[in-house]
C-alpha cells in the first residue's frame, strides 16, 4: 500500500506573521488580489487586519465578502464571478472554513471552467489543473482548512453538503495567524477548538491512517487539550491562541490525508439541512460517536487519554479507552458545548432524513468500524 501525503508549499506562523503577506505574494509573480471573506469580519475589523498589510505594501486588491457561515454553490458562483470582474490574478482568503472553503471552490473552478457547474465537483473530481493560487489567511483555530485538500459547499437543490477533496484546490501559502483570532468570541472558540479535536481524533483513528499521521494527530490532541480551556476563559492569552492555531494546522495536515469518519459524516446533514455550525456538530457528536467506536481502537484511545493529560498507569486498556471518552466528554462540558440535538432545533421526526445523508456521506467509509443506517439513527437518538 501506498501512503500519500501533500502539505502547502509554503507556510508562516505566529502572531503578526501577516506581516509576511506581501513576499508571499511577490514569491507567486501576482500582482493584484481578490480577498474572500464574509461581512462579520468586515464589520469587526479583522479583515482589515489583513488588507492594512496589502495597503502599506501598494499592493491593490478588491474584495468579495459574501461568505455564508456554510458556503452554497451560488455563493461560490457569485465569487468566480467577482473574481473575473475583478481583473486580480491570487486569492486571498481571509477567514474560518466557509471563506478558505469558497475560495477554493473559486480557484477550481477558475482555473477548470469544465466543471462551472460546481455539483460535478462532490468527491474526488478530477480536475486537471491547479487552483488560481490561494494565500489562506485563517481566522479560526478549527477546520485546517488552510491546510487541507479538502472543502465543503451546500447543493442548495439536494439540500446536501458536498465535501470535494482535489490535491489541486491546496492552498499555495498558509498564513497562521494567532493575533487574527484574539477577538474570537467564546462559543466561536469552543465550537472551532472541538472541531479541530475531532479532526485530530478522527484522523487518528480512521481506516487509513499510518505512523506520520498518527505523529501529527496524537501532538495535535495533547495541544488542543492543553489549550482549547484557556483560549476559552482567556481570549487574549498569546500562547493559548498561538497553541490553538498551531495546533489545529498539525491536525489538518494529517487528517487532509488519511480522511475523517462518522462524526464528520453525522454533522454534514446537520449543517445542510439545519444550518448548524459545523464545529457545534462535531463538538456534540464526537463523545458518542467516540463510545460507539472503542471496540474497534481500544489502544488508539489509551494513547488518546493520555495525550488528555490521564494518568493511565494503573488502568486496563479497556479502562484507559474509557476514560479517552469521558475526557473528551469533560471538555466538551467544560468549554460549553451544546449536548443534544434538541437544542439546536432538531426532532425526532429530522432524524431518518439526517441518517440517510450521514450514510451517504463521502467521510463516513473511513470510520474505524462498520456502521449501518440503523447505527446511525441510534446514535443520532442517543444525542437526541
Amino acid at each position: 500500500m501506498t501512503n500519500r501525503f501533500i502539505l502547502n508549499e509554503v507556510s508562516y506562523f505566529g502572531p503578526g506573521a501577516r506581516k509576511e503577506l506581501p513576499e508571499a505574494i511577490r514569491r507567486l509573480g501576482k500582482s493584484k488580489a481578490l480577498v474572500v471573506t464574509d461581512p462579520g469580519l468586515i464589520k469587526f475589523g479583522v479583515a482589515k487586519m489583513v488588507t492594512d498589510i496589502l495597503d502599506q505594501a501598494a499592493i491593490p486588491y478588491e474584495i468579495f465578502s459574501e461568505v455564508k457561515p456554510n458556503p452554497t454553490v451560488a455563493n461560490v458562483c457569485a465569487g468566480i464571478d467577482a473574481f473575473k470582474a475583478s481583473g486580480a490574478d491570487v486569492l486571498i482568503a481571509v477567514g474560518g472554513g466557509s471563506a478558505i472553503d469558497t475560495a477554493k471552490g473559486i480557484g477550481i473552478v477558475s482555473n477548470n471552467p469544465e466543471f462551472a457547474d460546481i455539483v460535478s465537483l462532490e468527491g474526488c473530481a478530477p480536475t486537471k489543473h491547479k487552483s488560481v493560487p490561494i494565500i489562506a489567511i485563517p481566522t479560526t483555530a478549527g477546520t485546517a482548512a488552510e491546510t487541507t485538500i479538502n472543502y465543503v459547499i451546500i447543493d442548495e437543490n439536494k439540500q446536501k453538503k458536498m465535501v470535494c477533496v482535489d490535491p489541486n484546490d491546496i492552498p499555495a501559502v498558509a498564513i497562521v495567524d494567532a493575533e487574527l483570532m484574539y477577538s474570537l468570541p467564546r462559543g466561536l472558540t469552543a465550537a472551532t477548538g472541538m472541531d479541530a479535536l475531532t479532526h485530530a481524533i478522527e484522523g487518528y483513528i480512521t481506516r487509513g491512517a499510518w505512523q506520520m499521521s498518527d505523529m501529527f494527530e496524537i501532538e495535535a490532541i495533547r495541544m488542543i487539550a492543553q489549550w482549547l480551556p484557556i483560549a476559552v476563559e482567556e481570549p487574549s492569552n498569546p500562547d493559548a491562541r498561538n497553541g490553538m492555531a498551531v495546533a489545529q494546522y498539525i491536525a489538518g495536515m494529517a487528517f487532509s490525508n488519511v480522511g475523517l469518519g462518522l462524526v464528520h459524516g453525522m454533522a454534514h446533514p446537520m449543517g445542510s439541512l439545519f444550518d448548524v455550525p459545523h464545529g457545534v456538530a462535531n463538538a456534540l457528536l464526537l463523545p458518542t460517536v467516540m463510545e460507539f467506536n472503542m471496540p474497534c481502537c481500544i489502544d488508539k484511545y489509551a494513547a488518546i487519554a493520555r495525550a488528555m493529560g490521564v494518568d493511565t498507569s494503573a488502568m486496563t486498556p479497556e479502562e484507559a479507552a474509557k476514560a479517552a471518552c469521558e475526557a473528551v466528554k469533560a471538555l466538551s462540558l467544560k468549554v460549553g458545548i451544546p449536548q443534544h440535538l434538541s437544542e439546536l432545533g432538531i426532532s425526532e421526526a429530522d432524524i431518518p432524513r439526517l441518517a440517510q445523508q450521514a450514510l451517504e456521506d463521502v467521510c463516513t467509509p473511513g470510520n474505524p468500524r462498520d456502521v449501518t443506517l440503523a447505527d446511525i439513527e441510534a446514535l443520532y437518538h442517543k444525542v437526541l
